[in-house]
């Protein structure tokens, strides 16, 4: 056999271990992050039908919470990263110390975002929504606030069992949350058996709720688990902050760029808003709808982090190249199929949702346009957390920065306004910027791998 037939057949043997090893890391992890929008989409399913005017209150509470849900994401992105690269370099002891630093840190972060969630009111005023409206948003944002804390400590753990290659126990965590959301919503929403209708905020408290017991569960599963001493679970906090510089880092331009992100899609909600309480819910349910492949591609996005991570740890070049692509390549054909049903039944999707005439008439062409937003959507995701796989932390930050306020922001504004194109316009600003950051991520993954 030819030299150049042992190299394709070893390189082919390399993507196919890829390839099985992400899609083994990816699928529950997907099923976790799927069920954080499920449970979104579960609330703008019953808030929608009770009431157009209490989905408009849970759209426009959820954009400004989704954009400091995003950070808090970010800013511990550093555990799963760290502890990967730990879990590569064979040392499996120094994973607890990584877990421990995370829980102060987690707290410290989701008590300040929940301060920040406290004043939802007096920022919607300012940004020119009407005073009804952000009013009933403000209440939403309150109610989430109570339940920040509980979201960062339960993604810390999350975080850290994905870099040890165990996330099982947080997609169970996220299936049971779903099923008690699920009875939850549909009693506080409309008032049930004798308790009152609540509207949006009631979905509001069903969330914050079942974080804290969401929390709990997932730091009692680590700390009682049956390898804790292997991992070096147990032990003392002090030093959390000192020692923990390197991690932060890579959570500092991770919470950065969703921060960037997820700011401009809030930017585009309150465009929305502009334009309507119909405009408001028809961008909710699609950006809910977008919202939920796009867990799919932060689930395969965190695995190829983990998978890069390992090569990075190990010191191996060739497989950092090849996880980051393979990432990439099924990421891209997964999210094919979901668009290709977007592109086939759109008003099926959307009266799903609403029963308002005027809502379903700008949410079916937002549905069918999102056939095409979300592979590069999820693209963009994937090379970002392949960059940071391998410490590329600040460069993707900037080109993100670059994507969606030099790009997505002014294009919507542009589309939905002068150009008169309404709530679609706002979409088809966010697949150009999408098209642009996945394109110029992936040419900075190609340029390292060549570079090295």
């Amino acid at each position: 056999m030819s030299s150049l037939a042992v190299t394709a057949e070893t390189m082919s043997d390399r993507i196919r271990r890829h390839v099985d090893d992400l899609v083994r890391l990816a699928i529950p992890v997907i099923i976790a992050r799927a069920g954080i929008i499920v449970m979104a989409l579960t609330d703008t399913l019953i808030v929608g039908r009770y009431s157009a005017q209490e989905l408009a209150y849970l759209g426009m509470g959820h954009s400004p919470i989704a954009v400091l849900l995003g950070v808090q994401v970010g800013l511990l992105l550093g555990v799963v990263v760290a502890t990967a690269q730990t879990v590569g370099k064979g040392d499996l002891a120094g994973t607890g110390v990584i877990w421990r630093r995370s829980l102060p840190y987690a707290v410290l972060i989701g008590t300040i975002i929940a301060a920040a969630s406290l004043f939802g009111e007096e920022f919607l005023l300012l940004t020119g929504q009407e005073p009804d409206l952000a009013q009933g948003a403000g209440h939403v944002m309150a109610v989430m606030a109570f339940g920040m804390p509980a979201a960062a400590l339960h993604l810390a753990c999350s975080l850290y069992l994905e870099g040890l290659k165990r996330p099982i126990p947080g997609m169970v965590a996220m299936l049971i949350g779903n099923v008690l959301n699920a009875g939850l919503v549909w009693l506080l929403v409309g008032g049930h058996f004798g308790l009152p209708a609540l509207g949006a905020v009631g979905a509001a408290w069903s969330t914050t709720s079942l974080r804290w017991l969401g929390a709990i569960g997932m730091i009692a599963y680590v700390w009682w688990h049956p390898l804790r001493d292997a991992w070096g679970v147990r032990g003392d906090f002090r030093g959390w902050w000192r020692d923990s510089v390197t991690q932060r880092r890579v959570g500092y331009a991770a919470g950065l760029s969703n921060a960037l992100e997820g700011s401009a899609f809030a930017g585009l909600g309150l465009f929305a808003g502009w334009l309507g309480a119909a405009a408001v819910g028809a961008y909710t349910i699609g950006l809910n709808l977008i919202a939920l492949p796009f867990m799919c591609a932060l689930g395969l996005a965190s695995a190829t982090a983990v998978r890069v991570g390992n090569a990075y740890g190990a010191r191996d070049q060739a497989d950092m190249v090849v996880a980051g692509w393979t990432g990439l390549g099924v990421t891209s054909f997964i999210l094919s199929l979901v668009g290709l049903f977007f592109f086939a039944a759109p008003a099926w999707i959307a009266g799903q949702f609403t029963h308002d005439a005027t809502v379903l008439l700008l949410t079916a062409p937002l549905i069918a346009f999102s056939a095409w937003l979300l592979v590069a959507d999820g693209g963009q995701v994937v090379m970002a957390q392949a960059l940071r796989g391998r410490n590329d932390t600040w460069v993707p930050t900037a080109l993100h920065f670059v994507s969606y306020y030099a790009v997505m922001m002014p294009l919507g504004w542009l589309l939905a306004f002068p150009l008169g194109r309404g709530v679609l316009g706002l979409f088809e600003g966010i697949f150009i910027a999408s098209v642009f950051s996945v394109s110029v991520l992936a040419a900075r993954f190609w340029w390292l791998s060549r570079r090295v």
